[in-house]
């Protein structure tokens, strides 16, 4: 208790430090504020801003306040104001969300529970490509990287959003989304350089090859040191990534539009692991220290025709390739994804979505002692259909949206998706909503059918080997949501949003003990085996409120809280891995000359399970943009103290803390 209160007192001496920082400029911006372009941001009004439009809710564009989901838009404004350099930093504005990063390059993000390194609940797609690998299920963010610049907005639905979407789309999404190529005319040269021998370069060219035909072309690359671990010694997990790519869009006519993208990362990660290895007598533990190569090759093809304003159809066609190492781990991975929607209007008060698509992938991981998967070459396929109703009740005031997604995947057969949603807006300023929705994971190739040889001990009767088992019989993990939300507009300055949610697992998995047996190679040792079980079940529940308050035109606060409960039984395995209070407050204020202020204050609970203690921290950024071409920028993260952990890691005893950064960046366009 006395732990959290000094926590607390630290939370409020950093809110303490922030508003002292920003009460004199806040007089300065009152005597001499300087106008800025009407498109900017930060110079709208505060119905305009929770009135964004987005996308990801029900594939078309809506209103984010009339909105029947938990959703939460990052815009480019919010990213370039807090400096921040790779797209999990950026989630950390998102309410509820849960981030955390395990060291110099690899993050934990999760949405309402269940956070890993690999978390499989979360879907997250770039541009409309999914980017979870098959093998395994999950987001490996160190090689999502784009020219922070070139992002248009961060679209995120934190709860289910599978009757759209689909598999993995359990406990959110994230939508990311890039700009076109005709907004990204011109020359952009961004560097940036600070502590801990971070730098990052991005080069990028965007022009016109004839009437409405545009592209762009970027190089980017960065490299950071490693970080510390918690004995004051420095780690091994520096890195450098060097990324490129092209765009074109092109509209032959008014109802056309074709993009063709393709980008290509290539990234060496230093790291740290301990895993079990043999020699010619026995068994026993070794420490690997290095860096493991990976890239990532894409290439994305998608057309669009508008046959009324009511009417529209998609077509895309994704390409992916990538290459995982890890310690003595390999896998290499093609993806090949065709989707396709149409959206139309029946009569003036029901408009229906529909879609098919289908995922074919391939996943090579030559056999290791650590890790063996049945077979080394494995071919697996998704196939689907979705439709979803908006059904207009009363004109303006209540909709009832019904929809589901049909698939069938290659491990767990046939999963139906359904969901249904309430919208009800009593008044202009009012928005309450309602959803109940069914999701499910998809089991991967790590789950069916694998071997990982996970750690090892001696004992008197000879070594002694641990081992998780793939189960042929796993089945998808089942969610059932109920979902309540309200947003209220009660002012011209508040704006508030509240989610409420409860939400239902089963087939949970979890490792369960078998029986022990003796193996005579490479060296007689007795064998202990975990095995892949659909055996846990529980619930969750929990809310998120954030609150925006502009008092003048010139300064813009936000604020949230989010509160989280878990509850699996017969053996709570995963609650411990997901903060049960977040709270945290952003400031942005725009000063005289285009100088732009911006600060933030995070509060983490502690994480039981990953022995990791809550944290306070203050992240403040002050950027000048001297005139169109030039802008300038100083950032500060983590302030408070010069380290802390945030997130274990499963491949390694050697816990990593996240230091304080400061850094400076530059930024031409012309």
């Amino acid at each position: 208790m006395f732990k959290q209160l000094s926590l607390w007192k630290w939370a409020l001496s950093g809110a303490t430090l922030a508003f002292v920082l920003i009460a004199p400029l806040v007089d300065a911006a009152n005597t001499n504020q300087v106008s800025k372009s009407s498109d900017d941001l930060e110079n709208l009004t505060l119905e305009q801003l929770v009135n964004v439009q987005v996308t990801s809710v029900s594939k078309k564009e809506t209103d984010l306040f009339t909105s029947p989901a938990a959703i939460y838009v990052i815009t480019q404004e919010d990213i370039r104001r807090s400096g921040v350099t790779s797209i999990p930093d950026a989630l950390r504005m998102v309410p509820g969300m849960e981030v955390a990063q395990i060291n110099a390059s690899q993050w934990a993000v999760s949405s309402r529970g269940f956070n890993s390194q690999f978390a499989d609940k979360l879907l997250v797609l770039v541009d409309g490509r999914s980017v979870y690998t098959p093998a395994f299920s999950g987001i490996i963010w160190e090689i999502q990287d784009l020219v922070m610049e070139d992002l248009d907005r961060i679209e995120v639905i934190r709860g289910p959003g599978a009757a759209l979407w689909g598999d993995n789309a359990v406990n959110g999404v994230i939508n990311i989304i890039t700009k076109s190529a005709r907004e990204t005319q011109g020359t952009l040269i961004s560097t940036s350089f600070g502590t801990d021998n971070q730098s990052i370069t991005s080069l990028r060219y965007g022009g016109q090859l004839s009437t409405n035909l545009f592209y762009r072309v970027y190089l980017k690359y960065e490299r950071e040191d490693g970080f510390d671990n918690t004995m004051g010694n420095r780690m091994p997990d520096g890195w450098d990534a060097l990324h490129g790519g092209a765009r074109f869009d092109w509209e032959p006519t008014l109802n056309d539009r074709f993009t063709l993208q393709g980008d290509y990362i290539a990234a060496n990660l230093g790291g740290t692991a301990q895993f079990p290895t043999y020699n010619a007598t026995t068994l026993y533990m070794t420490n690997f220290s290095g860096v493991n190569p990976k890239s990532d090759g894409n290439i994305v093809g998608r057309w669009t025709h508008d046959f009324s304003s009511s009417s529209q159809l998609t077509l895309q066609m994704y390409y992916d390739h990538s290459v995982e190492t890890d310690a003595e781990l390999k896998s290499t991975v093609d993806v090949y994804d065709f989707d396709l929607q149409h959206r139309f209007a029946l009569g003036e008060r029901q408009d229906i979505v529909w879609g098919a698509g289908f995922r074919d992938s391939l996943d090579d991981s030559p056999a290791s002692f650590n890790l063996t998967f049945y077979p080394q070459k494995n071919y697996a396929q998704i196939y689907n259909v979705f439709a979803q109703d908006d059904i207009t009740v009363v004109q303006n005031r209540f909709h009832v949206i019904l929809g589901t997604k049909f698939d069938h995947n290659t491990y767990s057969g046939y999963e139906l998706q359904p969901s249904g949603r309430l919208l009800w807006t009593p008044s202009e300023k009012q928005t309450v909503w309602m959803a109940v929705s069914r999701a499910s994971t998809t089991p991967s190739h790590l789950d069916v059918a694998s071997r990982y040889n996970q750690s090892t001990f001696p004992s008197a009767g000879g070594p002694v080997l641990v081992s998780l088992f793939g189960n042929p019989n796993f089945q998808a993990e089942q969610l059932l949501a109920y979902e309540l939300g309200y947003r209220f507009v009660p002012a011209a300055s508040w704006s508030f949003d509240l989610s409420t949610y409860y939400n239902v697992y089963d087939d949970v998995q979890v490792y369960q003990m078998g029986t022990p047996y003796f193996e005579a190679t490479p060296v007689p040792h007795l064998v202990v085996p975990e095995t892949a079980q659909n055996a846990l079940s529980g619930e969750s529940y929990g809310a998120e409120l954030s609150v925006q308050w502009k008092p003048v035109d010139y300064w813009r606060l936000t604020a949230s809280y989010s509160w989280l409960h878990m509850r699996l039984v017969p053996v709570d395995t995963t609650a411990g891995d997901s903060p049960q209070n977040q709270f945290q407050i952003h400031s942005y204020l725009d000063l005289p000359h285009n100088i732009d202020f911006s600060s933030a204050i995070y509060y983490v609970d502690s994480l039981p399970d990953q022995n990791v203690a809550s944290y306070v921290r203050l992240d403040l950024g002050l950027s000048w943009r001297m005139n169109k071409t030039w802008e300038f920028g100083v950032f500060a993260q983590n302030l408070l103290d010069s380290g802390h952990v945030e997130f274990g890691s499963f491949r390694t005893s050697q816990v990593t803390e996240i230091p304080r950064s400061i850094y400076a960046k530059i930024t031409c366009q012309f």
